[in-house]
């Protein structure tokens, strides 16, 4: 249901206009100028004028999508039932886990490589070992599954998480590196 809310307001975006354009950017990053040290992103072949008029609109997309997703945990967080049966309960952790492999995988591969897209993988191979930290403590069952779950989460998913977070900001591309 998130998800089909999601993608509606992403389309309605896109057909007001408000995204156009963004996907044909070639982006780099430049220093700020600023004296703060933070990289910003500009064009490298779009005139200065019309990106951050679009990185502005879709950030205030963005930005509007996030906020309006409130009142929606609220309304999950309130209307859910305490339990569930899901129908597809195998298929469900055997492709969470799957992703987790294929991010470990890649991320092994591209560093092998020397790829800079290691830092992509890498990130996201951290967000979905916090994910799978969460639902396995948040779904055990009470007892040993339980205490397995965070046994699981505290010695493996979490340190390999925080390893791979760190390993996308290290092998993050760097100006001048």
């Amino acid at each position: 249901m998130a998800l089909t809310t999601f993608t509606a307001m992403m389309s309605s975006a896109l057909s007001l206009g408000l995204l156009t354009g963004v996907h044909s950017l070639r982006l780099v990053r430049v220093d700020a100028g600023s004296g703060s040290g933070v990289p910003r992103i500009l064009p490298k072949a779009v005139a200065a004028s019309t990106f951050p008029l679009l990185l502005r609109r879709a950030a205030t997309v963005l930005t509007v999508l996030g906020l309006a997703m409130i009142p929606w945990l609220v309304f999950l967080h309130t209307g859910l039932p305490a339990t569930a049966q899901a129908s597809h309960w195998a298929w469900t952790w055997t492709g969470l886990d799957s992703f987790e492999a294929l991010g470990l995988l890649s991320t092994g591969l591209l560093l092998k490589r020397g790829d800079c897209r290691a830092c992509l993988t890498s990130a996201a191979t951290s967000a979905v070992l916090l994910v799978d930290a969460w639902f396995d403590t948040m779904t055990a069952a009470p007892g040993s599954d339980f205490k397995l779950a965070v046994l699981m989460a505290v010695f493996a998913e979490l340190p390999l998480a925080v390893a791979c977070g760190v390993l996308s900001t290290r092998t993050f591309p760097q100006p001048g590196r």
